[in-house]
């Protein structure tokens, strides 16, 4: 029977709701991931997972605009890696994606491995202000903790959590999909309570033998996200297609596909794009050039403000031109990390 004392350590207390002071979710990408939160971003190896995680450090390191978002600022990344080499991987393609690497930095594991418990997590997120902490895969970072166990995984996922809370920083892991035919939400690989502990999830798949998507598989904290289209060549790089219809659980398994008509608004971005690359261009002579491609006025209008072009006076005429991209000078200047 427990003594008075340890009764009188335990004693009730209670909260009430109406003194608690309702928060708004703040996001680092809305809707897909919040911070302060942790997001799961799961698919098949080789599907395009860790592409797309480091085209958004890359984005984010340069306050450059996500599809939907307006231009962010400057933001600093942990990347945590253990299924590819830092030097020989990770820096090459943060350097193809055009990233300013002077604010991405990663936890040097080499001495004593990581995981979700370890204390050097919040120390590193605080000392470079991170924006965003990126761990692949998540099996590797749950040190002798059984996957499939719900009771080993929560107090992981918790303290994880609790971390991102404090320091208002997004966590997106990166985990693998199992091989059943199983609905979306139970091929994560793992406990289902992985999929139910976190509060978004985003789903990686191919579209087509070039162009993967991801799907808003979960999300709790906003309305549910439009599916996202990318590719990645070598030659061209990274490339946001835009949004697509398709979802994950319309694609068997090992299959891509047929490719969907271009639609209408992709079709005026692409347009856009290609006539004003090489820099302004009169509106009035877009205007006529789109409607002799067969794109309505409306549609164009709607591309144009997509893709942030931003209509100027020169002299009698207005030009649209392409945004400017941030420069990294500017980035680097206001770096507040040791």
């Amino acid at each position: 029977m427990a003594s008075h004392k340890e009764q009188e350590t335990h004693k009730l207390e209670l909260l009430s709701f109406q003194d608690i002071d309702a928060e708004p979710t703040e996001f680092l990408w809305y809707p897909y991931i919040p911070r302060g939160k942790i997001t799961i971003l799961q698919g098949d190896p080789g599907d395009g997972k860790t592409t797309l995680a480091l085209a958004i450090a890359s984005a984010i390191s340069k306050g450059q605009a996500l599809p939907g978002e307006a231009p962010l600022g400057c933001g600093n990344i942990l990347f945590q890696t253990a299924e590819d080499g830092l030097a020989d991987t990770i820096k090459p393609r943060l350097e193809q994606l055009g990233a300013n690497c002077s604010r991405i930095y990663t936890i040097k594991e080499e001495e004593r491995p990581l995981s979700f418990l370890d204390a050097r997590i919040e120390e590193a997120i605080v000392k470079v202000e991170a924006d965003l902490l990126i761990i692949d895969p998540l099996q590797a970072y749950i040190g002798s903790a059984n996957m499939g166990s719900a009771g080993a995984m929560r107090p992981l996922l918790s303290a994880l959590g609790a971390v991102a809370e404090r320091t208002e920083c997004a966590i997106l892991i990166l985990g693998h999909l199992n091989k059943s035919n199983q609905k979306i939400q139970y091929r994560s690989l793992g406990s289902i309570d992985i999929f139910a502990a976190v509060r978004s999830v985003l789903t990686v798949r191919r579209l087509n033998e070039k162009i993967r998507f991801f799907e808003h598989t979960k999300s709790n904290l906003a309305p549910t996200g439009v599916a996202q289209s990318f590719s990645f060549d070598p030659d061209m790089g990274f490339v946001w297609h835009g949004e697509t219809d398709v979802v994950a659980e319309d694609i068997p398994f090992g299959k891509t596909p047929p490719p969907r008509p271009e639609s209408q608004m992709e079709k005026a971005k692409r347009f856009l794009q290609t006539k004003l690359v090489n820099g302004p261009m009169r509106a009035i002579e877009i205007e006529r050039l789109a409607q002799e491609a067969g794109i309505s006025k409306s549609t164009l209008n709607r591309a144009k403000v997509e893709l942030g072009i931003v209509p100027n006076k020169q002299g009698t005429f207005w030009v649209w031109q392409l945004p400017i991209e941030v420069d990294f000078e500017d980035c680097q200047d206001d770096q507040t990390a040791a």
